[in-house]
């Protein structure tokens, strides 16, 4: 039995199938009020403990999952209903997951990608501070199962030896929950929003997660073509890595400038500069976690990567808070947050916490080749203001006898009304296409609802012929333009994206070496 789901992260796995939704061991009560208070504290140090063990081998993107959750865990506003449930008379298991349980209804419950992909998150701790009060301890997958169920907790993958294969087949879950960024970083192949099939199912199953599906109780003819295609795919794999250090060129020679996307500055630690063509991409929103950060931690963390990128170009994104990308202290509740004040809306509503940013930037600008892009911009006045503030306090270090340097200030072409009219653009310094949400607003489909996913797609020819009116007035005007989103590390998508006239992309590192494989292979 074949069931098709939405790839989260590509690959294939053959292995037993492992449950992922066994309930943990039962509670046993405490004597009063007082007892249940403190075995709920005990079982939440615990689980920060554990946290805080993972954070010490953990890197990058999985650091800072980790160290949310332990920000989540340590906020009483999370806590405190539980514990005034516990004054009432609950045990504290009762109380705890019916807390959790309310908190991650309405994250699911959210018609916005990110809330619903937070809800794992939630989930995760919730069960690990149930496992601590019950002193459950979680059974071990078998190497190479794929592990099956509602969700999957970042922390169990994380916990999770991926030496010897296995993959994540979810009937729920989300292409943009952490879990699904750490598969991708880490290859392991996932597949998600499967549905719930009828029935208990057990024994041996193959996971596809380059086309997404999963086939239970394969026959021997379904286990020889799906180990023809996993082949296929290894061999792909194996080509695409004779291509990283080279050049990206088209079998006609035409050149394709190939950078890479980051979220972490220690992200850099692990590749090889001579690989790409630069940084394409440098989120700044997870530098905003638990607190704001000051100018003196951006300033290190911009001046760290610039340094590794040499002379090569590094294009860093002023914080795109909201939206899907919540920041506490920052960022506001909306109804609805795509189409509130998130990107360069929210930096320009709080321009004291904006400013810091530029100042850190200008001063980064001097160790590197630094260039600037404002996200979400949809009016040439949000430009303009932004750039203004860029002036305002360059002029203030420059009073101050501050070493800095004014970078090129470029837009995310993300929001259609710039697609449209990129004419009404034409004194910025570049242009970089955010496909995602690009193809979001143009198509309105979320690309993780399996119900909409067939529509969500760059190769949509509305979404093709923005990305060539933007390159193609790029080309006119003498402005680069580049394009950062998924669709740039998408073999199947990088055709039709250099034929409406992209000569520069910039993609996962993960993805880097199949996506130069994949334009070696266009004839143009």
């Amino acid at each position: 039995m074949r069931i098709d789901g939405i790839p989260a992260s590509p690959g294939y796995a053959e292995g037993p199938l492992f449950d992922l939704d066994q309930p943990p061991a039962s509670y046993k009560a405490k004597a009063g009020a007082t007892g249940e208070k403190a075995a709920l504290e005990g079982a939440i140090g615990k689980a920060v403990g554990r946290l805080a063990a993972l954070v010490e081998t953990a890197e990058g993107d999985a650091a800072g999952i980790l160290e949310f959750h332990i920000a989540m865990l340590e906020d009483d506003a999370l806590s405190g209903p539980a514990f005034a449930s516990i004054g009432s008379g609950q045990p504290a298991d009762v109380a705890w997951r019916a807390a959790l349980d309310s908190e991650i209804a309405g994250y699911q419950a959210s018609d916005q990608d990110y809330f619903r992909a937070r809800a794992a998150d939630l989930r995760d701790i919730r069960d690990q501070v149930l496992r601590a009060l019950s002193e459950d301890s979680e059974a071990a997958a078998p190497l190479g199962a794929i592990l099956y169920g509602e969700d999957i907790a970042p922390t169990r993958f994380l916990e999770t030896d991926w030496s010897q294969g296995g993959g994540i087949a979810l009937k729920r879950g989300s292409t943009a929950s952490h879990v699904a960024m750490l598969a991708r970083s880490r290859g392991v192949p996932m597949v998600v929003g499967l549905g719930a099939p009828a029935g208990p199912l057990t024994g041996a199953a193959l996971l596809d997660a380059e086309r997404g599906g999963i086939i239970f109780s394969p026959s021997p003819a379904e286990t020889e073509a799906f180990r023809q295609s996993a082949s296929f795919f290894a061999d792909r794999q194996g080509a695409a890595r004779t291509f990283l250090t080279e050049p990206a060129v088209t079998k006609a020679g035409t050149a394709v400038r190939v950078q890479v996307n980051i979220a972490y500055p220690s992200d850099v630690d692990g590749i090889d500069i001579a690989t790409c063509d630069g940084v394409g991409l440098m989120r700044t929103e997870f530098l905003f976690g638990k607190t704001l950060p000051d100018e003196e931690t951006q300033y290190h963390a911009y001046r760290k990567v610039l340094e590794w990128a040499g002379d090569k170009p590094v294009t860093i994104r002023t914080v795109d808070a909201g939206g899907d990308k919540p920041v506490p202290g920052f960022t506001v509740e909306e109804t609805n947050p795509f189409l509130g004040l998130r990107g360069i809306r929210l930096s320009l509503a709080r321009r004291d916490t904006f400013r810091v940013q530029i100042r850190a930037l200008l001063r980064a600008a001097i160790h590197g080749n630094l260039k600037v892009m404002f996200p979400m911009i949809a009016t040439h006045d949000e430009y303009s203001q932004a750039a203004a503030l860029f002036a305002e306090e360059q002029a203030t270090l420059a009073a101050q006898g501050v070493a800095h340097e004014l970078p090129p200030l470029g837009i995310m072409v993300e929001v259609p009304s710039v697609a449209l009219v990129p004419e009404g653009f034409a004194d910025v310094a570049f242009f970089s296409i955010g496909s995602n949400d690009l193809t979001q607003y143009v198509m309105a489909a979320a690309r993780d609802n399996a119900a909409v996913a067939h529509l969500n797609s760059v190769r949509h020819p509305a979404v093709l012929r923005l990305i060539a009116t933007v390159a193609a007035f790029g080309r006119e005007k003498g402005i680069p333009v580049s394009l950062c989103g998924d669709a740039g590390g998408d073999p199947a998508a990088i055709p039709a994206l250099l034929e409406a006239g992209l000569r520069d992309l910039s993609v996962a590192h993960a993805q880097l070496a199949m996506a130069k494989a994949a334009i070696a292979d266009i004839p143009v």
